[in-house]
């Protein structure tokens, strides 16, 4: 069955979120550097992921902080957030379709993007 909704509330945000980290947290790449990172802080993380998207796709300001900081010394490659990429897509894919679907996939892209180029500028810097 093709997805045929949008994403439009707080509840599919956090079915968003919740399908998503579900798959992570069981993804042999990604789930020992999530799961060493935030240990039992699991659902302290997830409210703020809802809260983070709340505010990107709905325009409701839930959200306050600066995502990059807990990232900056993760061990993680190109590798790491393609697969971040593909199995968030995956997620949104299997849920909605619409203009804030395509949005969260490109601002997931757009993220991971600019993720990976701060981390590789940070461990240049720190190699010179």
């Amino acid at each position: 069955m093709q997805a045929t909704k949008d994403i439009e509330n707080i509840e599919d945000i956090t079915l968003l979120v919740n399908t998503f980290y579900g798959k992570i947290r069981e993804d042999d790449l990604l789930k020992d550097i999530f799961n060493n990172v935030i240990q039992d802080r699991w659902p302290e993380h997830l409210e703020k992921m809802y809260r983070f998207w709340q505010t990107i796709l709905l325009d409701e300001f839930t959200y306050s902080g600066a995502p990059f900081p807990p990232h900056a010394s993760l061990p993680v490659t190109a590798i790491h957030f393609e697969r971040w990429v593909k199995i968030f897509n995956e997620v949104v894919d299997g849920f909605f379709a619409g203009e804030r679907a395509e949005r969260a996939k490109w601002q997931g892209n757009r993220m991971a993007e600019i993720f990976l180029s701060k981390i590789n500028y940070l461990q240049y810097q720190n190699s010179i």
